[in-house]
C-alpha cells in the first residue's frame, strides 16, 4: 500500500516563493480530492492519529530516514505559498520552487506522467484544506546521499525512464488502467526492483521488489495468473482489500485504507484489466496435496501448523470468516520466494478493517516460538500442501531471510 517508495513524500519543508492562487470552484476541489486518493498522497504525508497531510512520517531507506513533509496550505511549514506551477514542477520534475531537488522517495519518476489538469485539481484540493502549523523532522541520510546536488546527475540518468506502454489496439479500459497504475498509483515504485543507487530497474518493471523486508510481488499478468488471480478477483481485491486469494497486509494495507477503497469500481476494474490484459491468461488451479505426498520436513510441519495456526485458519486450511483467511487458494503461499510467508509468521499482522463490516482479527507473531528448523518445516508444509511447491526450503534459506536487515 507506506513508507519509502509508494507514496508522495515531498521530502523536506518546502520553500515559499510566490503568492497562492485564487480559490478554486467546488467541482475542481472534488476532482482534486479524487486525485489525492488515487495518488495515495495521505499515506506518506501523515502520521497515524495525526492530522492528514501534516507530514512527519518516517520513510526508511537503505540510505537513511526521510520524512514525509507537511503539504497542508500552511505558509511556514507547508505549501501555502506554492502556486499551481510550483506543485506541478514538484510532482513531475522533482524540484522545489527555489530549484533545489527533491529526493526520489517522492515518486516524481512516475508522477512525471500526471497530466497538468490533474495536478491543478490536486493543487485546488490541497489549498482548500485547513493549514496545519507543524514542522516535519529533518531528513537524515548517510554520506554521500545527503549531498542534494548529486540528484542532478541521478535525474539525468533516471528521472523520466518510466514511460507509458504503447496503447495501440488496447481497450479504453486498459488505457485508463494504465494511467491509474503507472502514473497516479505509481505501483511500479514498489513492485519493481531497484539498483544500488535506488533507481528502478526498468528491464524488470513490475516483476517485484523488496521493501522493508517484504516482497512487493510481481504484477505481470503471467505471474498474477500463476498465483491464482483473475481480472474480477483482482478488481475485488483492489476495492475491498480481500478476495478468495487472501487479504492486503503490510505496506498495501495503508494503500487500501487511504486510497484504493475510495476509488469508484470502474477504476478498480480498469486497473485489473491493465494488469491482467484485455485477454488475460487463465488462472492456475492448485489442488490440496495429501500429507502422504509431502516431504519429511513438510510432514513434520503439519504438527507446527496444528499447534500454532489451525485454531484460526482451520485444520484443513479452510479459514474462518472475519477471523483468518483460508490457506487453500492463498496467493502468498504460491510465491516462489518465501519471504512474505516467513515474515508474516514471524511478525504477525495487526487487526485489519476492510470495507463494509469485513475485518480480520490480529495474528500474533511467532518469531520467538519457532527456531529455524521448526520454521522451515512449517513453511514447507504450507507451501507444499496449498501452494503447489514441489520441494523443500532449506535451513540456509530460512536463516538467511531471518538474518537480513529490514530496509
Amino acid at each position: 500500500m507506506k513508507r519509502l517508495l509508494i507514496a508522495a513524500a515531498l521530502l523536506l519543508p518546502l520553500a515559499a516563493t510566490a503568492a497562492p492562487e485564487a480559490p478554486a470552484d467546488k467541482a475542481l476541489i472534488e476532482r482534486g480530492r479524487y486525485i489525492s486518493r488515487a495518488a495515495d498522497c495521505v499515506a506518506c504525508h501523515s502520521i497515524e492519529g495525526s492530522a492528514p497531510y501534516a507530514g512527519g512520517l518516517p520513510l526508511e531507506s537503505p540510505f537513511g530516514t526521510i520524512y514525509g513533509t507537511n503539504i497542508s496550505p500552511d505558509k511556514e511549514h507547508g505549501i501555502g505559498n506554492y502556486t499551481a506551477d510550483d506543485l506541478y514542477r514538484a510532482l513531475t520534475q522533482g524540484e522545489k520552487p527555489d530549484g533545489s531537488k527533491l529526493y526520489p522517495a517522492m515518486p516524481y519518476t512516475s508522477y512525471h506522467l500526471i497530466t497538468r489538469e490533474d495536478s491543478d485539481a490536486l493543487y485546488a484540493y490541497l489549498m482548500s484544506r485547513e493549514p496545519i502549523p507543524k514542522a516535519s523532522p529533518q531528513t537524515s541520510l548517510t554520506f554521500p546521499f545527503n549531498l542534494r546536488f548529486g540528484l542532478a546527475f541521478w535525474n539525468m540518468l533516471y528521472k523520466n525512464r518510466v514511460q507509458m506502454q504503447p496503447a495501440e489496439g488496447k481497450s479504453e479500459e486498459w488505457q485508463r488502467g494504465q494511467y491509474l497504475v503507472e502514473a497516479l498509483g505509481h505501483c511500479g515504485e514498489c513492485h519493481t526492483p531497484r539498483n544500488a543507487l535506488g533507481a528502478l530497474q526498468q528491464d524488470q518493471r513490475m516483476e517485484g521488489g523488496v521493501l522493508l523486508g517484504y516482497l512487493a510481488p510481481s504484477l505481470k499478468a503471467e505471474a498474477l495468473a500463476a498465483r491464482g488471480w483473475t481480472t474480477d478477483d483482482l478488481a475485488t481485491f483492489l476495492k475491498h482489500g480481500i478476495s478468495a486469494q487472501g487479504t492486503v497486509f503490510n505496506e498495501m494495507y495503508p494503500v487500501l485504507h487511504h486510497s484504493l477503497q475510495y476509488l469508484p469500481e470502474v477504476d478498480h476494474q480498469a486497473m485489473a484489466v491493465f494488469l491482467m490484459g484485455d485477454q488475460p491468461p487463465a488462472p492456475a488451479t492448485i489442488a490440496t496435496r495429501p500429507l502422504a505426498e509431502l516431504t519429511a520436513s513438510a510432514q513434520a510441519g503439519r504438527q507446527e501448523y496444528l499447534n500454532l495456526c489451525a485454531g484460526c485458519h482451520g485444520a484443513q486450511g479452510q479459514g474462518i470468516p472475519h477471523v483468518a483467511v483460508a490457506m487453500a487458494g492463498n496467493t502468498t503461499l504460491r510465491q516462489e520466494d518465501s519471504r512474505n510467508l516467513l515474515r508474516v509468521i514471524d511478525d504477525g499482522i495487526r487487526e485489519q478493517q476492510f470495507t463494509g463490516f469485513e475485518r480480520m482479527q490480529p495474528m500474533p507473531g511467532f518469531q520467538h516460538d519457532l527456531d529455524d528448523e521448526r520454521m522451515r518445516d512449517l513453511l514447507n508444509y504450507l507451501r507444499q500442501t496449498w501452494g503447489g511447491s514441489p520441494g523443500d526450503i532449506g535451513m540456509e534459506s530460512v536463516s538467511q531471510l531471518r538474518s537480513e536487515k529490514v530496509h
